[in-house]
């Protein structure tokens, strides 16, 4: 069965704060009134509804917008900031734009690494599935400045340089 407006109207309230609120008692576990779902290690809320698992954004987001798009983006990138205002459709490839910079990133900047051959720091972009240089820097700032001009340029609303 689809998970519908209706049903998620039925089952749930929502706060300004970005939490939904239980309307009804669907099993031992839930209380009415209190604030449903659980936070993973991701950070992301998830909520069991009708014996699957859901993201809690994306409920939010069925709630208020009638459909339930391929993705839904947290503008803020903030995965417990799960307001309306703060949440958007989007295509895998513009939620991969607004993400920030990889864990494994050494050079602090996102879209820029050490390039050990000219002993330089290099910036790149992915846009559309094809990464593209945009060259070699003295300074790391100076490649990040780079990228976050492309980023604009390229990802639009989606961009995030940071």
């Amino acid at each position: 069965m689809k998970l519908t407006q209706d049903r998620v109207c039925e089952l749930f309230d929502y706060r300004e704060d970005g939490n939904l609120i239980w309307k009804v008692r669907t099993s031992n576990r839930v209380n009415v009134g209190s604030v449903a779902g659980f936070r993973r290690k991701t950070g992301y809320l998830e909520v069991r509804v009708d014996g699957k698992l859901y993201l809690g954004h994306r409920l939010i987001y069925l709630l208020h917008h009638g459909s339930l798009p391929s993705e839904v983006d947290h503008i803020d990138n903030d995965q417990w900031n799960n307001r309306i205002e703060n949440l958007r459709e989007a295509t895998s490839s513009q939620n991969k734009c607004n993400r920030g910079k990889e864990r494994c990133n050494t050079s602090g900047y996102k879209g820029v690494y050490w390039h050990a051959q000219s002993k330089r720091w290099h910036a790149s972009i992915v846009f559309q599935r094809k990464k593209t240089s945009l060259g070699l820097f003295d300074r790391p700032e100076d490649a990040h400045a780079a990228y976050a001009e492309a980023a604009k340029r390229l990802h639009g609303e989606f961009a995030r340089a940071a």
